[in-house]
């Protein structure tokens, strides 16, 4: 089998760039990058870390290829010396990183990368590969998960932008909040069960006759006792047959409330809140109360929220390619900016004032206020915010040692907040997971990285975690960043007002 080895997804002016560098010299200088974005898709407050499992494994496979390998894309007697430095080249700096399953505010560092130049530069793209992908689809499953208090379950595999999506999506959809993913190598990968039922054409393979549908689902009950059972039944006729075939199919099978494993419906199509309601009461009325709806049909959060507020029956949603393509905005904007060299800030001004950077070698604190009767949570009645501090600035020691801190607005310095010591609890958002090429941290399964986002959702209040308009939630730089952003700035500027050519 051919497998990628996604250090090389990559695009070719990472590598010409390299050859400069290691041409003139520069291959040496120790470069900070910082992975981060600047807005959230569909005015989302914030963003779903996932994927930087897979971009530790991605880094730590840099310089596995032979020589010949770079021959393929680098070839002629120019590139021969850039060609061996590149086959003995391993990641040897450090990678710093937020946990799967955190949440993110824009121009947070995500990823910090501190390497040799050119090891640093030729992550870029595969690193924004993995995360603009796996980043798009937990943020759209989280949307989904938050429109309703119903189980999620993803199964967009055939909707996917190729198996690779796939598979990472299935992950990265659990991780925000679906309880489940239909993708068996999803599941494999992480040690989790895959879900599934059963398909139209099973049951059209009987023939096309109301016969020939209870045969399928009789079978199916038959060949999966002991499992969950859920029956589709909108092949031909969701309340003239199909909820009858399945409740006489249960009935012959011998299944019922007393089963343990669960049992219920699927509907595919039509108009699911009045086809809900009229099958939940088709099936109290035959006794059987504890048998699940489950609703498919190219759902969203939108739709769902839509459904529940017409009173739809609905005990569980499947979702598929709103979630796997993240259809409504299928283009995570992560980008990937040099932010030091050789122990110098650096910086990225662009005419578009969004595209401005923040320099330096960064970490993020979140901070919480503490309450005698209401404890540690940002529920919207304590003061809270994040602040991105230049690593080992006054600021960045003060948090770390709990001192008192006042976190300034980075647009009105007038807007100001105190956090007295012993008052407040500040977690760093960035850990370091690679040091000098070796990791040192730790691999945490599915479910831990599921709940991790979880317990970080529930610190939210409802108004910042609502779909539509969420409230703003504060996040702010240092006064030591700031002051080292606004300096390169306006030397910059005079630089550039005093520039000519003869």
């Amino acid at each position: 089998m051919n497998i990628i080895n996604n250090a090389y997804v990559s695009d070719k002016y990472q590598y010409t760039m390299g050859k400069s560098y290691l041409d003139c010299g520069k291959q040496d200088q120790i470069a900070v990058f910082n992975l981060f974005y600047r807005q959230a898709p569909e005015s989302n407050n914030w963003a779903v870390v996932s994927g930087t499992e897979e971009v530790i494994q991605m880094v730590q496979a840099l310089g596995t290829e032979p020589e010949e390998f770079y021959e393929k894309f680098l070839p002629g007697d120019a590139y021969k010396e850039f060609r061996h430095y590149l086959a003995g080249m391993k990641f040897t700096g450090d990678l710093y990183c937020m946990r799967e399953g955190e949440i993110a505010f824009p121009n947070q560092p995500i990823v910090t990368v501190v390497a040799p130049m050119i090891e640093a530069q030729v992550l870029e793209t595969p690193m924004l590969c993995i995360l603009n992908h796996q980043m798009a689809v937990a943020t759209k499953a989280s949307r989904v998960c938050r429109s309703t208090d119903k189980p999620v379950s993803e199964f967009g595999s055939r909707r996917a932008h190729g198996p690779w999506a796939a598979v990472y999506g299935g992950k990265a959809a659990q991780i925000a909040g679906c309880a489940s993913s239909s993708n068996i190598l999803t599941g494999a990968f992480n040690n989790v069960p895959s879900t599934g039922t059963m398909a139209h054409s099973f049951i059209t393979s009987y023939g096309s006759t109301v016969e020939g549908e209870h045969k399928a689902f009789t079978d199916y009950i038959r060949t999966h006792m002991g499992e969950n059972l859920i029956l589709l039944i909108d092949t031909y006729d969701t309340l003239r047959c199909g909820v009858k075939n399945a409740i006489r199919s249960f009935r012959e099978m011998g299944i019922d409330d007393t089963y343990a494993p669960g049992y219920g419906v699927r509907l595919d199509s039509g108009d699911l809140a009045y086809l809900s309601q009229e099958v939940r009461a088709i099936l109290d009325e035959h006794g059987l109360t504890k048998c699940k709806i489950f609703a498919t049909n190219g759902l969203d959060e939108y739709l769902i929220t839509d459904l529940e507020r017409q009173g739809a029956r609905i005990d569980s949603y499947g979702v598929g390619d709103a979630i796997a393509t993240s259809k409504a905005a299928p283009c995570f904007g992560n980008v990937y900016k040099l932010v030091q060299i050789d122990g110098e800030p650096v910086i990225k001004r662009s005419e578009d004032k969004i595209k401005l950077i923040n320099p330096g070698f960064q970490i993020t604190w979140r901070i919480s206020a503490q309450d005698s009767v209401k404890g540690n949570h940002y529920d919207g009645y304590v003061h809270k915010v994040d602040v991105t501090c230049l690593r080992g600035d006054e600021m960045d020691m003060a948090l770390q040692h709990g001192e008192s801190v006042t976190v300034r607005d980075e647009f009105d310095f007038y807007k100001t907040k105190t956090f007295e010591q012993g008052s407040y609890e500040a977690r760093p958002l960035q850990h370091q997971a690679i040091a000098k090429g070796v990791r040192v941290c730790p691999q945490h399964t599915l479910g831990q990285k599921k709940q991790f986002y979880q317990d970080n959702l529930h610190h939210f209040s409802p108004a910042e975690r609502r779909l539509i308009n969420p409230h703003y939630y504060k996040v702010d730089i240092s006064d030591a960043l700031y002051n080292v952003k606004m300096g390169i700035i306006g030397k910059l500027i005079k630089e550039i007002e005093n520039f000519k050519i003869d």
